[in-house]
């Protein structure tokens, strides 16, 4: 029998040098260090150990060499972070997985956004709203998956926040002129949008459910919104991202439920007879492109979530043979399946059922303005209350990355971790001025468009700028080209946007409600 060559059995796989493994420290999370950039060709720890040095060494001593191999390319390509980052809400916690990834994706990127999508068709029309949409999604889902690989992009460095992320790209000043304030409005905003619309549709909840019967003396519309940001203060209390998982999987269902149902109910129910699928006529063309420019920014502002990505791939941990981008990537993929899903039926049901007799709240107040008579009061109240346990539930993902800077602030300054009595002081003061902010601009929640092109770089332009000057793909090529157009086409929709969305603000009175209570 032919004996096989001895070199065959200790033939080591390749593993590549992208990934970034991580260590447990003293406090007992999982924290990488730093590593220097090598090239293919530079020296490494392990480079003496190879076949052709293996192949007359007897087998036990491969066996140990082949092992000392294993350890010394993990503690060659460990990399460092700041210890400060294991007493932080978004870094606390290390032990997320591709699960956690579909469910926190999931609940940041469907919400009360995509119910005015139908108010964008009203606008575009058939042909110019599905393709603006597909367009925007096909658009959005790529920048995602750059955040994703841009998370472990340099070896032995992980950027855990879109900020960080940002001054890495553009420089430590620039990147935060560029990122924190987006970033920020992202994430306040849409809490105190959250807010407000939680509060009303509580108060709807509580119209269906009690009917003729209520109270003569009802809660009035600011006291519902004291008791929707009482309750997401209460659930505000839990201590990391990781720890909301649960959450974000009820903020999840809700949404997939309830947007489904509006548009089923919708659909199902008779159409009103005056209504048409022509785009709303303006009175001089002028007045017709800032329209058409703030639905564009609604259809932008139903593509949000991009601010927290970063955030949620740190909760997860990193090994050189096993990296983060994967699970997160692998859920992403998962979550943006079931966004499609929920956003396209919403918006073509909608207009198809109301035309362009939408009213500017969208289609969950169409449903009540049209058919509360036709429907049963059980629906009705069924989908008013998952609306609200989806907006107590996204709440959580989107004020996260608030509490994470106070947390930082806190922390650096005093070196040590915050006790559970700060933490639920910050997380207090920030629910009720959020709650003031609210009382004080009752129609933030009527913003949508500009909104979405005040945020728009943070979803689809400035991922592509931080590609390119990150990767640092070949000048003039494809990829050089293809990156740069994208970028600052999404500049130049952001600017157009937010003009249409200052325009129908202007032209509106500020006068417009998300819905309209009685």
């Amino acid at each position: 029998m032919e004996e096989r060559p001895e070199t065959e059995l200790i033939s080591i796989p390749a593993t590549p040098r992208e990934s970034t493994p991580e260590i447990q420290t003293p406090s007992g999370q999982r924290s990488p260090r730093q590593a220097g950039l090598k090239s293919s060709t530079a020296w490494t720890p392990t480079s003496f150990i190879s076949p052709r040095f293996l192949s007359p060494i007897g087998t036990p001593m491969k066996r140990v060499l082949i092992n000392m191999k294993g350890y010394l390319e993990e503690v060659g390509h460990l990399t460092k972070l700041n210890p400060q980052d294991a007493w932080l809400p978004i870094t606390e916690s290390r032990n997320g997985n591709a699960h956690y990834a579909a469910f926190h994706n999931l609940n940041a990127g469907v919400g009360f956004q995509a119910l005015v999508l139908p108010v964008a068709f009203a606008f575009l029309g058939w042909s110019w709203g599905i393709l603006s949409l597909a367009i925007a999604y096909c658009w959005q889902l790529y920048t995602l998956w750059i955040l994703v690989q841009l998370h472990e992009a340099v070896p032995g460095k992980r950027y855990n926040r879109y900020v960080e992320l940002a001054q890495a790209a553009f420089g430590e000043r620039l990147g935060v002129w560029l990122a924190l304030f987006p970033t920020v409005y992202l994430s306040a905003g849409t809490a105190t949008a959250l807010i407000l619309i939680g509060g009303e549709t509580m108060k709807l909840f509580f119209q269906i459910v009690c009917g003729p019967h209520c109270s003569s003396n009802p809660l009035t519309t600011v006291e519902w919104y004291l008791v929707f940001t009482s309750l997401c203060i209460v659930l505000s209390q839990l201590p990391n991202l990781n720890s909301i998982a649960g959450l974000s999987l009820v903020g999840a269902v809700t949404a997939i439920t309830y947007s489904t149902m509006v548009w089923v109910l919708s659909v199902s129910q008779q159409r009103p007879p005056t209504i048409s699928y022509e785009p709303i006529s303006f009175p001089s063309s002028a007045a017709a492109f800032f329209s058409v420019m703030n639905a564009l920014g609604v259809v932008a502002f139903a593509f949000r979530g991009h601010n927290v990505v970063l955030e949620i791939q740190a909760t997860m941990p990193s090994t050189f043979k096993h990296p983060a981008h994967v699970p997160m990537w692998r859920g992403a993929k998962v979550a943006y399946f079931f966004i499609a899903m929920c956003l396209f039926p919403v918006a073509i049901g909608g207009f198809w059922a109301y035309g362009n007799l939408m009213p500017s709240g969208g289609i969950l107040n169409a449903l009540y303005g049209f058919h509360s008579h036709d429907i049963s009061r059980g629906l009705l109240a069924l989908t008013f209350l998952l609306v609200v346990f989806n907006c107590l539930s996204s709440f959580q993902i989107y004020s996260m990355p608030a509490f994470d800077s106070f947390e930082a602030g806190y922390t650096s300054r005093t070196n040590r971790p915050c006790s559970i009595w700060v933490r639920s002081g910050f997380r207090v003061f920030y629910g009720f001025v959020s709650f003031f902010i609210g009382v004080a601009l009752p129609f933030l929640s009527s913003l949508a468009g500009l909104l979405g092109g005040l945020t728009l770089p943070v979803t689809f332009a400035y991922p592509c700028f931080m590609w390119v000057l990150i990767k640092r793909p070949a000048k003039y090529s494809f990829n050089w080209y293809f990156n740069w157009i994208l970028g600052w086409l999404g500049i130049a929709f952001s600017l157009a946007f937010s003009i249409g969305g200052l325009w129908s603000i202007v032209t509106n009175g500020l006068k417009l409600k998300f819905f309209k209570p009685n």
